[in-house]
């Protein structure tokens, strides 16, 4: 493996390096244009195909690799878990040692994003590849999109370096964010909203949005001919649209982004709190990692373990869903990201707005399926603060003609839900900035 990943980093710097030689664009400055000159975006443009390629074997690898132990785990739970507590030690040791500011993780992308810094070290990819295994091989609760978002923006970042293009650290970031994200779950459009609405809410960086196009439909398309598997339902429904109906999606999208918005703040609040009783790093994982194997254990005998795509396929397949599986989801995941394990937050996100759709289905008169896949959307862009990006999922994921139903409930679970998201460096435009203070000025008033 540390072959293979060696072999890319090598193919990133000889194809864009040559790249940069025929074009004759190294080391000077490109025309200046709102969107920059043709020529410039006809470049950008292609090296998005050359960042989608690279990033969608990368995701490959991770994904295939992360679904390998992750079935792993599931054979040998009993043996696995009980180990997390030393494995939580090595991971935290060996970022305190060699990792540098790779640990900060998406707090270094968005500051990096937002000009506060200049460097995203390559190193970023094996210490995130490696540990986000380890987490989950040991029955970590955590996701795997934050990693995703994370090696295509390094690798992004390191093809950007060659090339002297105005605003270009920004605009290659949020290239390799798209084809992170895209090349990972294959939903290409929700990649590049994603990677569009995260650093700043209310704030679209369209001026990138030619290289994230192509960055990210050339990763989905490259992971689908590697062979990574997409998640994916067609709901097959006949619904009514009714005033009623408009109700119920607007009522469900106000509780999904109440949980969502529930996961963000316990996340930073647990971070802090874990930091204040405990400041050793190394003691808090390992008396954490003891209290947390157990509990993992003891409900269900590991079904809240690793990425929760457990609870997505008995949302949608109609097996068992308990009342308390989305809140037991968000306790652990939050408890075992605090504590320094190392994964994303979306697909938990996913699991949880899924598992609690189904329970809220009945008591609003509403199709199981379609309750579930609301909240596999809106949770998500609740907890992470997007609007147009859980709407694109929502429709990659389970068919373009619900699109309208997600765009509701996910627009109610925007507006309504105004705390901090998952990603601490995230910033907010002057629209989020006006709806917040709209906000607590009715709360001030009332």
């Amino acid at each position: 493996m540390p072959e293979t990943l060696k072999q890319l980093m090598t193919s990133v710097k000889s194809i864009t390096g040559s790249l940069a030689f025929l074009l004759g664009r190294k080391g000077k400055e490109m025309e200046k244009h709102a969107y920059g000159s043709w020529k410039t975006q006809l470049m950008l443009a292609g090296l998005g195909i050359v960042i989608g390629a690279l990033v969608g074997c990368l995701d490959t690898i991770f994904g295939k690799v992360l679904l390998w132990v992750s079935d792993i785990r599931t054979a040998h739970i009993f043996y696995l878990v009980p180990v997390l507590p030393l494995v939580g030690v090595c991971i935290v040791w060996a970022y305190k040692k060699y990792g540098g500011r790779s640990g900060e993780g998406m707090g270094l992308i968005l500051s990096v994003s937002h000009r506060e810094d200049e460097e995203v070290p390559r190193r970023l990819i094996p210490f995130v590849m490696i540990s986000t295994w380890l987490t989950h091989l040991f029955g970590g609760s955590a996701g795997r999109e934050g990693v995703a978002v994370q090696l295509g923006a390094t690798v992004s970042h390191q093809v950007g370096k060659r090339f002297s293009v105005e605003d270009g650290t920004h605009i290659f970031l949020l290239t390799g964010m798209a084809a992170g994200f895209a090349g990972l779950f294959r939903t290409p459009l929700a990649a590049i909203f994603f990677a569009m609405e995260v650093p700043i809410v209310g704030q679209l960086a369209l001026r990138a949005i030619l290289p994230m196009c192509t960055a990210a439909f050339t990763a989905a398309s490259v992971s689908a001919f590697l062979g990574l598997e997409k998640f994916q339902v067609p709901l097959e429904l006949q619904m009514a649209v009714t005033p009623v109906f408009v109700g119920k999606l607007i009522v469900i999208g106000l509780i999904f982004g109440c949980v969502g918005s529930l996961f963000a703040f316990l996340l930073g609040k647990s971070k802090k709190k874990l930091a204040e009783i405990l400041p050793n790093p190394l003691l808090r994982v390992f008396l954490g990692g003891i209290i947390l194997s157990i509990l993992l254990l003891f409900f269900h005998q590991g079904r809240y373990t690793g990425l929760g795509t457990n609870l997505i396929s008995a949302s949608f397949d109609g097996d068992t869903i308990y009342a308390y599986d989305w809140l037991l989801k968000i306790l652990l995941t939050v408890f075992t990201l605090s504590l320094g394990f190392q994964g994303g937050e979306v697909t938990p996100l996913f699991s949880i707005g899924a598992s609690l759709g189904v329970i809220l289905a009945g008591f609003m008169g509403l199709p199981v399926m379609l309750a579930a896949a609301l909240g596999y959307a809106a949770v998500f862009g609740s907890a992470t603060n997007t609007l147009l990006a859980p709407i694109f999922i929502g429709a990659e994921v389970f068919g373009y003609e619900y699109l309208p139903f997600f765009a509701i409930a996910c627009l109610a679970a925007h507006i309504f839900c105004h705390f901090p998201s998952i990603y601490g460096k995230q910033k907010y435009g002057s629209y989020r900035k006006s709806l917040l203070q709209l906000v607590k000025g009715k709360e001030k008033s009332i």
